[in-house]
């Protein structure tokens, strides 16, 4: 700022502004900065009383009068040839239903774990997110009429996965499946924007990847908690630990991907626009 004399004033943090005749102080930041901080201290400390107040009295509550039964009852019931049909129908199935696979998921973890789980349950997405495309593809105009223009935000997302050549849409879908976005209206939603079967299929198949994996260490997971209920003198405590600790950091990971993936949402939809 130039004063009268032809020298520069610097303003600094404590220079006042006049308005209208009267002298206005700057308003203090640090106000603002410890207010932060306090309300993430008393979110962490109430998260981590819920935390134990889960850990301590809920948990084991839930697993020794719902999953241990469940588990029980899975087990004496079904063959592992028939709970591996179920979980594949159930992939399959549930998809068209509009209905979230996360629980099949789980079983599949606490049944046959990361190897034939994984394998098993890719088997199931693969037709699970095949069928809703081409049933959406019989009903292209209702689905563009109905959905996408009431619901624009999640319009330019899936029209941002239509727009391009085959690595530009199989790139979207990957970043559609990994955001979160509900995955059993976008199977059929998606055939409203001239998108491809296969960069769908494969951005599908790549995209969907890190949940599977978190779905099924949840399950395994879930499984080892409600042994440790029955037997504790089985599964040493250190153990439990190490695997309560990594459950963490793939829920810190999930987080961070869905973050990093929204933000390359709206770089790509930015350069749409730009272009």
């Amino acid at each position: 700022m130039e004063d009268r004399n032809g020298d520069y004033e610097r303003l600094g943090e404590n220079s006042r502004f006049e308005v209208n005749g009267d002298v206005v102080p700057p308003k203090p930041r640090n106000g603002k900065r410890w207010k932060r901080i306090v309300k993430w201290i008393v979110l962490g400390t109430l998260l981590g009383i819920l935390g134990i107040v889960v850990l301590k009295w809920i948990g084991p509550l839930f697993m020794n009068k719902v999953m241990v039964p469940f588990i029980r009852w899975e087990t004496e019931t079904f063959s592992p040839r028939s709970r591996a049909i179920l979980i594949f129908a159930s992939m399959v199935v549930f998809p068209i239903v509009l209905l979230p696979s996360t629980p099949s998921m789980w079983l599949a973890g606490m049944t046959f774990g990361y190897g034939i789980g994984f394998l098993l349950v890719m088997a199931g997405v693969t037709v699970g997110v095949t069928l809703p495309y081409f049933i959406g593809s019989l009903f292209r105009n209702q689905i563009n009429n109905g959905y996408l223009e009431n619901y624009p935000q999640q319009a330019s997302i899936l029209r941002l996965a239509g727009q391009g050549n085959w690595f530009h849409q199989f790139q979207a879908i990957a970043l559609i499946r990994v955001s979160p976005f509900p995955y059993p209206i976008f199977n059929y939603a998606v055939v409203a924007t001239d998108v491809d079967y296969c960069p769908y299929l494969l951005g599908s198949m790549v995209g969907i990847v890190p949940d599977v994996l978190f779905a099924l260490y949840s399950g395994m997971l879930i499984r080892s908690l409600a042994d440790v209920s029955q037997d504790p003198a089985d599964h040493p405590a250190l153990q439990m630990i190490l695997k309560v600790a990594g459950f963490c950091l793939a829920v810190a990971a999930t987080v961070l991907i869905g973050i990093y993936t929204k933000r390359r949402l709206d770089q790509l939809r930015e350069r749409e626009l730009m272009e």
